[in-house]
């Protein structure tokens, strides 16, 4: 009988910590830069597809309206095994003065997480090289793969 009621409580008090849990949703970031190297800035948006976050078109251009001698070049969409990725460089007298990621992989929170990781380090190696010669971030392979490829189509149709 002591078996019994034990049991009895302990499933009650398990259902009623496991009733009580509150999870939380993520928010997914956008990865901007203002122009110097590691310096980056992001917003957030609640809106995500099933694939990959696609900016709405007022973020098209990374900064709002280009200043003079301003150039946006858009990278071709890169697959990846975890969705795509795209990037858009904004040139000025032939330097590259901010990156802005247009697509990213956003499946799951690990997805994500990966892209708040790996996006302002590989941005700010794009400003410092000022090319797409660069490392790829450990533990982000396909992502900096992606962007890798992304940032080589804007380089090679606009420097």
């Amino acid at each position: 009988m002591r078996r019994v009621i034990l049991a009895v409580t302990g499933t009650i008090a398990g259902l009623v910590a496991l009733l009580s849990f509150k999870s939380h949703s993520p928010t997914v970031p956008v990865a901007a830069t203002t122009g110097t190297v590691g310096g980056s800035s992001s917003s957030s948006s609640s809106t995500s597809s099933s694939s990959s976050r696609t900016i709405p078109g007022e973020f098209q251009s990374v900064a709002g309206p280009l200043t003079a001698g301003e150039t946006a070049i858009t990278g071709k969409v890169a697959s990846t095994v975890y969705g795509p990725v795209q990037v858009q460089l904004i040139v000025k007298s032939n330097k590259i003065v901010k990156v802005a990621i247009l697509e990213q992989p956003t499946n799951t929170i690990h997805d994500i997480q990966i892209g708040e990781f790996a996006f302002p380090k590989l941005i700010g190696e794009t400003l410092a090289a000022q090319n797409a010669k660069i490392d790829a971030v450990s533990g982000a392979s396909y992502t900096s793969a992606g962007y890798i490829s992304s940032l080589q189509s804007a380089v090679d149709h606009g420097l």
